[in-house]
């Protein structure tokens, strides 16, 4: 219920209608707010401007209603519905429901005249008056009777009334004496609210009162609202009821308005009748628009576990991407924790070289030094025989320990620079490279059914993705079977959404399905398509595989060659099991070159004779005789030749390996009748 009420709102006051009239575009706004609205247009306005409902405007003609309109809605959203030059613009208002809203130019009456109006009753209108509907602003100026020439909706009335009647107090009981209680059941025939204690007590279920009909209260309720129909009277004649339905101008009308007024011409039907099959057309209208609501509905609680489902994947991604990072984080403290192992070998290393030398160059300099001073005192001696015996191996020593210290004893043997540099370079750029990739294999495709179709032997299938489907799609896999039940076989596997399958078997039903692929692996089938080939191959000569000096005609129907060589073409379809027939008639014959007719492999030669290599078989026919030929070898030679008229009949049995012609003569009747065995066609 509380979805209805945005329809049972006025769209100028926002609120419940209250004695609603029915515009001529079909919407609907309260008597006073109508009041409200109305605009005094110029004295100088066309006569022949549209006027209230059945003033002049039959058939509701709202496009010219507009044209003649001469004060209409700027495209600004602002209203120049001023009557006269004197008064200024006004800009156009929104009521509560968001229609705009153009209040009148012309002063209200005192407000002592609304209180004497009395409810249902028409107010006088100014000359000249105008209204625009809120909602589609179409103009329509009033005649003489004013707001009374538009019909009241009694109907949405009363919906108000049972609406607003509904969303009152529960009811209580009738029969209590002091604090009345919730009423729980109400008696039909007694219009009277029980309580179960005064249920009990005044209304007991024997006797005369068994036979009465107790309703919940709110059934009873709505029971109680249900008054006699009102009889609506006609707007222009208001002392005559509606009688009559005018289909032209759809609405009701009176006797009167059949006999004196405009509807005298129109075709009219009985009001019960029409009312009753309008009820059943609304009927019908609200049963399609209640399944497609209740597909709303479901839709709605799919879309709302949709979003459950989302929450849930959200948070287990989100779950799933930390433990990622943090074990991407783990491997990479792993990592440091060996790179700094290594740097601290190196320090190491570093320091015990430098050490060793620090410590072999300290005992050297002590020995160099402890030489260099027992030198000195050496030469302090004045006993020069005792100097000369020693001085020669002093000299050496001197020497080979100055060698000792060359330049290479001298130049450290570790640097100080650690020779090692972290190349982060690539981590960081697969770091900023890190990205979410498809990991799931696709979606099931979803077979075109409009686009599949069978033609002659071939087969046309057409798939697509779900249309919300965000996977990546690597190709297509499309399987058949044999046409007789059997297992599927792979005949495509590419990119392309649409495949023609080829070579299949006539009058077979073959079973096909799709599946899409990617790197993450192979998705389910799609549903199983049943496709019909054709009872009958219906085929015409095949031009591309045909030799330049063949001309075609009649839709590859008939060939023609003006060459004295041998040429060969083909017809555009293929058999590979069953039995056919087909017909060659000649339409001319010169004597030169002599045809061959047969069947042939698709890589047969077209520049010699069909039959003279081992992939065609054929009868060769000339004016006098015919004979089979097959690699070059002549067989069942046949008296009798062709002329214009001659039909030629092959009958292709693959399933026995047989070829049979038969040569029928338009003036000379049946002149061959030969076949050929042993036959063994891929």
């Amino acid at each position: 219920m509380e979805e209805m009420e945005e329809e049972l709102k006025c769209p100028v006051c926002g609120s419940l209608f209250r004695e609603p009239i029915i515009l001529p575009c079909s919407h609907n706004i309260c008597l006073a707010c109508a009041r409200n609205i109305l605009v005094q247009t110029p004295d100088t306005e066309s006569p022949q401007s549209s006027r209230a409902s059945g003033s002049g405007v039959s058939d509701y003609d709202y496009l010219d209603l507009d044209k003649m309109s001469l004060y209409s809605e700027a495209d600004s959203g602002y209203g120049s519905y001023g009557g006269f030059a004197s008064v200024p613009t006004t800009p156009c208002q929104k009521s509560p429901n968001g229609v705009r809203v153009f209040p009148p130019t012309v002063p209200p009456p005192p407000p002592q005249h609304h209180l004497l109006l009395q409810p249902g009753s028409f107010p006088s209108i100014p000359r000249n008056s105008c209204i625009t509907c809120p909602q589609c602003h179409r103009s329509l100026n009033l005649d003489d009777r004013g707001l009374r020439g538009f019909p009241k909706n009694r109907v949405l009335e009363g919906v108000v009334d049972r609406y607003q009647q509904s969303k009152a107090a529960a009811l209580r009981c009738q029969l209590c004496e002091k604090s009345p209680k919730e009423a729980t059941v109400m008696c039909e025939q007694c219009d009277v609210f029980y309580c179960d204690p005064c249920r009990l007590r005044c209304h007991p279920p024997r006797g005369p009162l068994a036979k009465h009909h107790l309703v919940p209260p709110a059934q009873g309720r709505v029971s109680r609202r249900l008054s006699p129909r009102k009889i609506s009277t006609c707007t222009e004649h208001e002392l005559e009821n509606h009688s009559m339905y005018c289909v032209q101008c759809k609405i009701p009308v009176c006797y009167q308005c059949l006999e004196e007024g405009k509807h005298s011409s129109h075709e009219v039907k009985a009001l019960g009748a029409m009312w009753k099959l309008h009820k059943g057309q609304l009927s019908l209208a609200l049963n399609i628009l209640s399944d497609r609501a209740k597909e709303a509905k479901e839709f709605l609680v799919q879309l709302r576990n949709m979003v459950q489902q989302i929450q849930e994947n959200s948070v287990e991604l989100e779950a799933c991407l930390v433990a990622q990072c943090d074990a991407l984080i783990d491997a990479l403290n792993r990592r440091k924790a060996q790179l700094l192992s290594r740097v601290n070998k190196e320090h190491e290393h570093k320091l015990k070289v430098v050490r060793d030398q620090i410590s072999h160059c300290t005992v050297k300099l002590r020995q160099t030094t402890g030489l260099m001073e027992y030198c000195l005192e050496v030469i302090k001696e004045n006993d020069p025989s005792g100097f000369l015996q020693i001085s020669d191996a002093l000299i050496r020593r001197v020497h080979m320990t100055e060698n000792q210290w060359g330049k290479a004893t001298l130049t450290p043997r570790m640097t100080t620079d650690f020779d090692l540099t972290l190349d982060s370079g690539p981590l960081l750029q697969t770091i900023h490279q890190l990205d979410f990739v498809q990991m799931k294999v696709p979606a099931t495709p979803i077979l075109q059914l409009e686009e599949c179709c069978t033609n002659n032997n071939s087969a046309t299938l057409s798939w697509k993705q779900p249309p919300l489907s965000t996977v990546q799609v690597d190709g297509y896999i499309l399987e058949l079977d044999d046409g007789n039940g059997g297992q599927f076989r792979e005949v495509y596997v590419g990119k392309e959404t649409m495949c023609t399958v080829d070579g299949l078997h006539f009058n077979s039903t073959y079973s096909s399905r799709v599946k899409a692929f990617n790197k993450s692996g192979v998705g389910q089938y799609s549903k199983t398509l049943v496709m019909q080939t054709a009872e009958i191959a219906w085929f015409t000569f095949d031009p591309s595989s045909a030799h330049p000096d063949i001309i075609f005609s009649n839709d590859n129907l008939t060939v023609t060659c003006n060459s004295y060589d041998d040429r060969v073409v083909l017809g555009n379809t293929g058999f590979s099991r069953g039995v056919h027939y087909w017909e060659l008639s000649v339409d001319r014959y010169d004597n030169h070159p002599d045809p061959a007719f047969g069947v042939a492999r698709a890589d047969v030669l077209k520049d010699v004779m069909l039959g003279k290599d081992d992939k065609a078989w054929a009868m060769y026919v000339d004016n006098n005789r015919s004979w089979f030929m097959h690699n070059n070898s002549h067989t069942n030679r046949t008296d009798g030749g062709i002329s214009k008229g001659t039909t030629v009949g092959v009958l292709l049995d693959l399933a026995h390996g047989t070829l049979t012609f038969s040569v029928n003569d338009e003036q000379q009747g049946p002149i061959a009748f030969d076949s050929m065995e042993g036959l063994f066609l891929p």
